[in-house]
């Protein structure tokens, strides 16, 4: 497997991130789609709205988020897009950004984990 790089969406790009690939749901706010040098926008790989707003600002509750948000990857969009996902982990580095402000939880830090445990 190809090497999974995290980096936030705001951060300037570089020749060693590979695909560059945003895994939340939203557009990260102020940033132009020109600008962002983002190869591909899995949404349906990010958490729902609800789980992303229940957990938003509660670092405590990180493992409760990563059960909840593992449990959302069984659906059948999110299935989809993981398997979008390896096709590029296939082909080389991939790096997943994300525009949370907490650099250590949110979720393209508990998608990193799961593909760890399940590529």
């Amino acid at each position: 497997m190809a090497k999974i790089m995290l980096k936030r969406v705001y951060e300037p790009a570089a020749d060693a991130d590979g695909a560059r690939i945003l895994v939340d749901r939203l557009w990260p706010r102020g940033i132009a789609k020109e600008k962002a040098g983002i190869d591909l926008w899995l949404k349906d790989i990010a958490p729902s709205d609800a789980l992303r707003k229940r957990f938003h600002g509660k670092p405590d509750d990180w493992e409760e988020f990563r059960a909840s948000y593992f449990a959302e990857l069984a659906a059948p969009e999110a299935k989809a897009a993981a398997d979008v996902l390896r096709n590029y982990l296939e082909e080389g580095p991939v790096t997943l950004l994300y525009a949370a402000r907490d650099e250590a939880h949110n979720n393209a830090v508990a998608l990193r984990d799961w593909l760890f445990e399940n590529i």
